[in-house]
């Protein structure tokens, strides 16, 4: 028998906007390969931008408490080559960190790309386990919990290189959210603005002029 849908609570969010600038995010990045010698992403920096701010505006009582950081991984690249012939649709896995509040809430910028890096590094292995029916629960089945933080990375769809024949489009936005779950879109601002745009729905209205707050003043870190 399948499991039961998942329970899915309504968490009222509220939708803010934030611009890293190439500046930003090319400091995090030397300081993570002064720190450990290996390169990292604009997407493991806006990631762990992201995540931090919002932890930082929960103010978690329980400084023990867990908190989740969660995307999703290409995975075609780990099938048997018989297995891709033919198919042209998406083939993913759920990469997820796992923190306790307190420490993510404390931590420099650069431990917090480290543990995005590190879950990033598990793909390989943590997918094999999951084809050979290594896990208990299916990872596949995502808690939507107000702890947890969704994240979705559109710089590489092609959205901004599409021409129906007046031209590409200038900025693209997620049309719509769903309540229960928070998230964060990670773009391009609007030409010819360069960095990276991180458009969110992922707090609830006593957690954004904070949430808002860390966003801003990471820019000036």
């Amino acid at each position: 028998m399948p499991a039961p849908p998942p329970r899915l609570d309504l968490l009222d969010l509220r939708y803010f906007t934030a611009d890293l600038s190439p500046d930003h995010i090319g400091k995090v990045k030397a300081r993570y390969l002064e720190s450990t010698g290996q390169r990292c992403s604009a997407f493991d920096v806006c990631v762990a931008r992201t995540w931090q701010a919002r932890v930082r505006a929960l103010r978690l009582p329980d400084p023990a408490a867990p908190v989740h950081v969660c995307f999703f991984a290409n995975t075609r690249h780990l099938l048997p080559a018989a297995a891709t012939a033919g198919f042209y649709g998406n083939c993913f896995y759920t990469v997820k960190a796992t923190r306790a509040s307190g420490e993510v809430a404390a931590a420099d910028v650069v431990d917090v790309v480290r543990a995005i890096r590190d879950a990033k590094a598990r793909l390989g292995a943590d997918f094999a386990r999951w084809a050979a029916g290594g896990f208990d629960r299916d990872p596949y089945e995502l808690t939507f919990t107000y702890d947890s933080l969704f994240v979705s990375d559109w710089t590489r769809l092609g959205f901004l290189e599409a021409d129906y024949g007046w031209g590409t489009p200038t900025h693209v936005l997620p049309f719509s959210y769903h309540p229960f779950m928070a998230v964060a879109v990670i773009g391009a601002p609007p030409k010819p603005k360069p960095g990276a745009r991180i458009m969110t729905m992922c707090v609830q209205e006593q957690h954004l002029p904070e949430f808002q707050e860390q966003m801003m003043s990471q820019q000036a870190a």
